[in-house]
């Protein structure tokens, strides 16, 4: 049963003008079980003045691309009543000329584009309307037999209106049809959802609950979990298994999806969604079609159904059944895409949004992780309608031409471009080592300001996880991810490529950052001191090359490789030795890395900083002392010592670095690879030669 969440006490302190209709709004939205991620609309019709001071009736609607749950008074749209009700005298109007009309009956410009459903709010009498997409509701109005079963629930309270796509028909269908009934608490949108109302907020939220918890009820007494879907054909791995598979099989999956523009993926191992892709049923039910016509520009109008048997365990026959399916599932989109495309459509990537796979889940692809959650989101919301639906009767979907015209409708991608433009680094996943220091805490920042999605590898496991936090609060959710990472561990470097697999479905970029450093005279340099520089700067440099150079072998989408090594990279440090020669390994192994990885569009640079102070856990140790001892000055003196031997006489910076780092992880330097690049102001000591 859906709970009511109205709070009286918090409602008393905000019913007044717009703020109202938030309220509202919010709490509809707050459920997904009622409203779908950015659907469904709410209105209120208000009394107010124009710009001469004379009364106007107003309706507030939900402005077209917001979400309910998180939308404020700035996203919804003031228009003039009196000036949209002319419109029900009409016989047709076309989507076109509904939206230029609508723009004249704005009474701020500055206000969003209308919603689609508009002319629905507006040709009801009611002053506050609700329009949601509840399961239980599209349950019934995705059954077979829906319209009779309505009438065992609701009598003669309801209104069926067959279904047509949004816009003045429908409109008008629902406002004559509700007009006829004087019984009419409800209307029933065959496919698509539900319209309740009410004189009051209270009123229309009140209704909207109510009506959904009497067909919920119905359907509960008539569910039985054990032969839902037709009961279960197969058993859920266990966490660890589906995981073990799932890491392998993501970077397959993500290049799969990725031919023409990269994808990311996020998994869901949810209760529901396990015993919906173990059902016997779930094959032929998930072909039907979607749940509501808001779905389709997030999930397609179908998902990717991968026929493998759990049991078995058998990575390898799961890697070719996805391979096989997804290359199927485009040849099939683009099929459907050609029968129905209108003059000026442009298909989009023909790539699943949903993968469903037995005993381990649901696989989901977008242009970055939150676009990937919406689709299992609304994917969630469909196993819930076939649920059911198929309690009660058949589930019917849209017809294919029906989807393809929502799909591709132009008032439904109009949300869409309301998304912000794509960047350099959007779509890309990028895996820095060092990542809470002072150069990789700047290059995650940079790479994120311009769309990418991080891992911050780090054995400062609390340091990583701060700049973790800093990014998603100011980016948004899932944009970083922090891994307490020993380099120097093979087990611990495997398993951070597995949960960055897991996490967005493998790697674009590395940066290759962890740092120390250690100085000694050459006889004073001890073997723990020589192996310890080895270790993290040699051997940790390799192991995370070669589990990146796996992953993306697997995409087969190439990728970038970046590794910070240093002035000392090519000339030899004084008392240096074992920080020197392994900082020259680094560069030489970058450059063999990317003799091999041409093949597969893997380009592989390094960036040569000198003297990177600030931010430094390197220059916060003992490090700073012993440079200074070297150069016979103080430690406080060290920076301007720096700053007076390069040629440009300036200090460098860890933004410096990143930049320099982002511009070869950049399609600015496409046709680089093996190169090294300095950023030290000019060392003239160290100029490669």
């Amino acid at each position: 049963m859906v709970k009511s969440y109205w709070d009286s006490e918090i409602a008393s302190q905000v019913l007044n003008g717009v703020e109202e209709l938030v309220y509202r709004s919010n709490l509809i939205g707050s459920d997904r079980t009622v409203c779908n991620w950015g659907g469904g609309n709410t209105s209120m019709k208000t009394m107010e003045k124009d710009f001469r001071g004379r009364d106007m009736e107003v309706m507030w609607v939900k402005g077209s691309g917001s979400d309910l749950a998180t939308m404020q008074a700035h996203n919804f749209t003031g228009l003039n009543l009196e000036d949209i009700r002319l419109l029900f005298e009409r016989d047709e109007m076309t989507d076109e000329d509904m939206v230029a009309y609508l723009s004249h009956c704005m009474i701020d410009s500055k206000h969003p584009r209308a919603s689609i459903e508009t002319l629905l709010h507006a040709f009801l009498p009611f002053k506050h309307v609700d329009h949601t997409h509840p399961d239980a509701i599209i349950s019934l109005c995705c059954a077979d037999n829906g319209k009779q079963l309505a009438e065992e629930i609701f009598g003669n309270r309801f209104v069926w209106v067959p279904y047509v796509r949004p816009g003045f028909t429908l409109s008008k269908m629902i406002a004559e049809g509700v007009k006829n009934n004087p019984n009419a608490e409800l209307v029933l949108m065959e496919k698509h959802g539900l319209v309740t109302w009410g004189e009051t907020s209270e009123a229309s939220y009140a209704k909207t609950i109510g009506i959904i918890n009497e067909a919920d009820q119905f359907i509960n007494e008539r569910m039985n979990e054990s032969s839902a879907f037709g009961g279960q054909k197969y058993e859920s791995l266990s966490e660890e298994e589906a995981t073990s598979i799932l890491a392998k099989v993501m970077p397959i999956i993500r290049g799969a999806v990725s031919d023409e523009k990269n994808m990311l993926l996020t998994y869901d191992r949810g209760k529901d969604v396990q015993q919906f892709v173990n059902s016997y049923q779930a094959p032929e039910l998930s072909q039907v079609g979607a749940a509501c016509p808001d779905h389709l520009v997030h999930t397609k109008r179908l998902p990717l159904f991968i026929n493998w048997d759990p049991q078995t365990k058998d990575a390898v026959a799961l890697i070719a059944s996805v391979k096989e399916g997804i290359a199927r599932f485009k040849a099939e989109y683009k099929e459907y895409f050609d029968r129905h495309k209108h003059e000026g459509d442009k298909m989009f990537e023909p790539a699943p949004r949903v993968i469903l796979i037995p005993g381990i889940g649901m696989v989901n692809t977008g242009k970055d992780v939150s676009s990937s959650r919406v689709s299992g989101a609304l994917y969630h919301r469909a196993i819930s309608v076939m649920k059911g639906a198929t309690t009660l009767g058949s589930f019917v979907s849209l017809s294919e031409n029906e989807s393809f015209n929502v799909e591709y409708w132009p008032l439904e991608l109009y949300k869409l471009t309301l998304a912000p433009a794509e960047a350099e680094f959007s779509r890309k996943v990028a895996f820095l080592t060092g990542g809470a220091g002072g150069i990789g805490s700047e290059t995650c920042r940079r790479l994120v300001s311009e769309g990418a999605h991080v891992v911050i590898a780090d054995l400062n496991v609390e340091g990583a996880e701060k700049v973790a936090v800093e990014i998603n609060e100011k980016y948004g959710s899932g944009r970083a991810l922090a891994i307490k990472m020993d380099v120097t561990k093979e087990d611990q470097v495997q398993a951070a490529f597995d949960q960055t697999a897991l996490t967005f479905g493998g790697v674009d970029i590395i940066v290759n950052n962890a740092g120390l450093a250690t100085s000694s005279p050459i006889n004073e340099t001890t073997l723990q001191e020589w192996n310890l520089n080895m270790d993290v700067l040699g051997t940790g440099y390799f192991l995370v090359a070669r589990e990146a150079f796996k992953q993306m072998k697997q995409q087969g989408i190439g990728g970038n490789m970046v590794f910070v090594g240093s002035k000392n990279s090519v000339y030899a440090g004084k008392n240096a030795a074992a920080y020197s020669s392994v900082k020259a390994l680094e560069s030489h192994l970058a450059r063999c890395i990317a003799a091999e990885g041409g093949e597969y569009g893997i380009r592989v640079n390094s960036v040569l900083p000198d003297a990177v102070l600030q931010g430094s856990a390197i220059w916060g140790s003992s490090w700073r002392e012993e440079r200074a001892a070297a150069y016979g000055i103080h430690p406080d003196q060290l920076e301007e010592h720096y700053r007076k031997r390069t040629a440009l006489l300036v200090n460098i910076y860890p933004k410096d670095i990143a930049e320099a780092i982002a511009f070869l992880a950049s399609s600015k330097s496409d046709k680089t690879t093996g190169c090294m690049l300095t950023v030290d102001g000019g060392v003239p000591a160290a100029f490669p030669r």
